[in-house]
């Protein structure tokens, strides 16, 4: 019984301090997008001649809408304590699902960027180099000196097949289908990838399913209620959305695709 209320304990713990953590670092994201410098500008967006011509005045936010500037995302009303919370919920959850353990570090470190890069591409749809490239780098070190203090090498070794495994599936489909997607979404693909990969096969291949379900699912639903077109909707929100599910509900997202899959055979059995 010991035991079992200290292990309880432990990670009760890592779930407060993380959220308490996340928190913190989260209200400072107006403060991150706003220090992101402008890109330039993108030629205009070319639509397939082969579909038919939809009323870009219908869409909440069409394809020729123009960028919104980060200052302005930055000064959203309520962005500061929106963050906060998120950030909050995110590693807290985190630190419910791995305890102390060291890969807090670059997940708790990925939870501030996410929720800016998340918002950033839903308001301006573009995901700046600027914040994923130098996570390439704070990630790739931490995920290092995590098999450093535990030992575990074949975490390491996972995480750097996540991170080529992920890159690349997302290059091929920016490669084969370049209008569909950004090469934002490939840049952050890899970062995802490494860190998923260090928790495990198990939560890399379920980040990468549930990005891309979650993503196929919630670009029509946003067609459908006419807020973005379907050829030019934010996807990193749902890539990261799907990672954070897969770290910090393994278990019970595993469960979920294997009742649905269990009850699908069944159907089709029966």
């Amino acid at each position: 019984m010991d035991t079992r209320v200290t292990r309880v304990t432990w990670f009760l713990d890592a779930a407060l301090v993380a959220g308490a953590v996340g928190a913190g670092v989260s209200a400072f994201v107006p403060q991150l997008i706003a220090a992101v410098p402008e890109p330039a500008p993108d030629p205009e967006p070319e639509l397939d001649p082969l579909q038919p011509a939809e009323d870009e005045a219908d869409f909440a936010r069409p394809i020729d809408e123009p960028k919104e500037l980060y200052a302005d995302v930055a000064a959203l009303p309520g962005l500061r304590w929106k963050c906060a919370v998120a950030g909050a919920v995110a590693a807290g959850l985190l630190g419910a699902r791995i305890g102390w353990n060291p890969a807090l570090l670059f997940l708790v470190y990925l939870v501030p960027v996410c929720i800016a890069l998340s918002v950033v591409d839903w308001r301006t749809r573009y995901l700046p180099t600027r914040l994923i490239a130098p996570s390439y780098a704070v990630v790739g070190v931490l995920v290092v000196l995590a098999s450093l203090l535990t030992g575990d090498w074949e975490a390491l070794k996972v995480s750097v097949i996540g991170w080529l495994a992920s890159f690349g599936l997302y290059f091929l489909l920016w490669f084969l289908l370049p209008r569909g997607m950004s090469y934002g979404d490939v840049r952050l693909a890899g970062v995802l990838g490494m860190a998923l990969g260090w928790l495990g096969v198990g939560p890399l291949v379920l980040g990468i399913y549930t990005g891309f379900l979650l993503g196929g699912i919630g670009g029509l639903l946003l067609s459908v209620l006419r807020i973005f077109h379907r050829k030019h909707y934010p996807f990193g929100p749902f890539m990261v959305l799907g990672a954070w599910l897969a770290a910090g509900l393994t278990t019970q997202l595993g469960a979920a695709y294997g009742a649905v899959v269990t009850g699908l055979v069944s159907l089709l059995g029966g």
